[in-house]
């Protein structure tokens, strides 16, 4: 099975292990062979697994109320800001760009869905946000 030089005292002990059942191991010490009990049974290494939790519910793209007159951009994704393209106080058409958002290295530009004022700005650029963060407002 496998193979090992050990150096006790200035002396060199080639070790082969032969065989393991149980608590028991068949090993070679320089050509003799000695049968080994071992005192507790070797625990066998587990591999971890990732449990996630199961997500709360899909997030939606973000619905404009058309009584409403303010509207809120949320990260579709988690991800990293990578631009941002306005201020607070522009004026933004429908379909302009907002900013730029990394996730899972690409980049996502996200886009205005209604026409309006931009009233607050919740991230700076290199920021992480999360799904469901708002990053701006539109008015």
């Amino acid at each position: 099975m496998k193979n090992f030089t050990f150096r006790i005292n200035e002396n060199n002990y080639g070790v082969k292990i032969l065989s393991h059942e149980n608590n028991t191991i068949e090993l070679e010490v320089n050509g003799t062979s000695y049968s080994v009990k071992m005192k507790e049974e070797i625990k066998k290494v587990k591999t971890p697994t990732l449990v996630r939790k199961p997500a709360n519910a899909a997030i939606e793209p973000v619905k404009i109320n058309p009584v409403s007159s303010r509207a809120k951009i949320i990260a579709p994704i988690p991800g990293v800001i990578l631009s941002i393209n306005v201020k607070v106080g522009d004026t933004v058409k429908e379909n302009d760009l907002l900013l730029v958002l990394e996730a899972m290295k690409m980049e996502n530009s996200i886009a205005s869905e209604k026409s309006g004022i931009v009233t607050a700005i919740n991230v700076a650029v290199g920021q992480q946000v999360l799904q469901g963060e708002v990053m701006i407002e539109l008015e």
